[in-house]
């Protein structure tokens, strides 16, 4: 004897992700980044500046992924099928793995060119590189800007803000290393700044990456704990006891938590499944923040007989 029900807290808007609410800002962010993109490579050209240059090849990946996370959206609102049953909600998460990935290997390029250019110095021209650092800088705020509010709620959006954030920081550091070029004339700073750049991008991927590998291992969402879950559950009266208990992460902001929930057969008969699944969803929805919950109702017993099915 089972029974199933769904209860959930709207975390997406309707019809979407959590991502889904930033397309505007998320193209906004991507014009922006493509046009300074492009003027510090031209900057980093004309000035002969590794951490312009630099800079701008992070831009290139922060393009990249905003444009992922847009393609993602796109596919994530397509709607549920037989096969799909979740629609293709995940593939934002896998649009933000592929972009940590490429998070990894441009701060590791940018490492590996500082290191160079410590070997072989260049002639960097300090002024040029301020006016273009500074183009950077101003741009990155505004991009940091838009994305402010949605980096709490969406793992896309976040790795985008991470990534401008990171550039914010590198734009300065860019800044600096100029300022030191054009008074004391010290080339060794260009290549400093660039290692400090590629030492921002990576520990902010890394942690990124472990959130987006959690979500895909189904690992429990960050903010449940599962023990209390279990511990609310069990102290309803009539509850025996609870098993197959999961809660994992479909995408950003779609957590799901199913269980089978052994209940006296007696209280059972006393209030019904509907009203024992009410006082279910209550408990969790009270203390817990989870999209979807799906209970199945089971008397005494009924957990050893599915035992031996299976076997």
């Amino acid at each position: 004897m089972g029974a199933g029900h769904d209860h959930g807290h709207s975390h997406a808007p309707a019809g979407g992700t959590a991502t889904a609410a930033y397309a505007g800002t998320l193209r906004v962010a991507l014009s922006i980044t493509l046009t300074v993109m492009v003027v510090e490579i031209v900057g980093g050209v004309l000035a002969d500046s590794l951490a312009l240059v630099a800079d701008a090849a992070h831009m290139a990946t922060d393009a990249l992924g905003l444009g992922m996370a847009l393609l993602a959206i796109h596919f994530a609102n397509r709607p549920a099928t037989g096969n799909r049953t979740f629609g293709y909600a995940r593939a934002e998460i896998l649009a933000a793995l592929a972009n940590c990935l490429l998070l990894l290997g441009v701060g590791g390029y940018v490492l590996y060119e500082a290191i160079q250019r410590f070997v072989t110095p260049a002639g960097t021209e300090g002024g040029l590189t301020i006016v273009f650092g500074a183009i950077g800088l101003v741009a990155n705020m505004i991009s940091l800007t838009l994305l402010m509010r949605g980096q709490k709620e969406s793992l896309n959006v976040r790795g985008a803000f991470l990534e401008v954030a990171a550039d914010a920081l590198g734009s300065v550091a860019v800044l600096i290393s100029a300022m030191v070029i054009l008074t004391t004339g010290w080339q060794a700073a260009d290549p400093i700044a660039s290692l400090v750049i590629g030492l921002m991008i990576v520990p902010r991927t890394v942690k990124l990456l472990r959130e987006t590998l959690d979500v895909l291992l189904e690992s429990a969402p960050k903010d449940v704990d599962m023990t209390e879950v279990r511990t609310h559950i069990l102290a309803l009266d009539g509850v025996e006891d609870v098993h197959d208990l999961h809660a994992w992460t479909i995408t950003s902001g779609m957590p799901v938590l199913s269980a089978h929930v052994v209940v006296r057969s007696d209280v059972l008969s006393a209030i019904g499944h509907e009203k024992m699944l009410h006082e279910l969803q209550n408990c969790l929805g009270d203390h817990f923040d989870v999209e979807h919950c799906t209970f199945q109702l089971e008397p005494s017993g009924h957990a050893e007989h599915e035992a031996r099915l299976c076997h």
